[in-house]
């Protein structure tokens, strides 16, 4: 295990999804295009919804990338972990909107497990992480995202906590 490692992959999640949100505060309506194109399931609600972005996307791997080399890892490792957190983030809104709840509502566990989880494992080809490490990181992101959600929304940060 090494712990410097998993904080590291940690922060790095943090800022891929905590981006879309902060993207959202400072560009307001400008480049929000909807990445499912208003497109409607078979269900007859929205794929992910009108919370999820090209601009949010976009913006959450290019800062993640940054981020890894300011961290001392790979670019590349910062744009599978960017990428992939958005992967899991869209698999959490098309189940969110699947179970009827509203774009940008609270699911415990949904809302964090596969923004985490997925990257974590992702990350298992190109560095040394064991299945104790994907949890350790999983869970401190999961408990940290629920903690310092309240005051992100105190501080204007978020539209409400988690």
């Amino acid at each position: 295990m090494d712990p410097l490692l998993i904080a590291k992959l940690i922060v790095l999640l943090s800022i891929a999804n905590g981006t879309p949100v902060l993207a959202t505060k400072f560009c307001g309506k400008r480049f929000d295009q909807p990445i499912d194109g208003g497109l409607v399931f078979f269900d007859g609600r929205r794929l992910f919804g009108p919370t999820k972005t090209i601009r949010g996307v976009a913006i959450s791997v290019g800062l993640t990338i940054v981020a890894a080399w300011m961290l001392g890892i790979d670019a590349a490792i910062g744009a599978l972990v960017g990428s992939v957190a958005m992967l899991g983030d869209l698999l959490s809104s098309f189940s969110k909107r699947r179970l009827d709840l509203a774009p940008s509502s609270r699911a415990t566990g949904l809302d964090q497990i596969p923004e985490s989880l997925i990257p974590l494992l992702a990350c298992t080809a190109f560095l040394p992480l064991t299945p104790l490490d994907i949890l350790i990181g999983v869970a401190v992101f999961a408990v940290g995202a629920v903690v310092f959600s309240p005051i992100f929304a105190r501080l204007g940060l978020r539209d409400r906590p988690f």
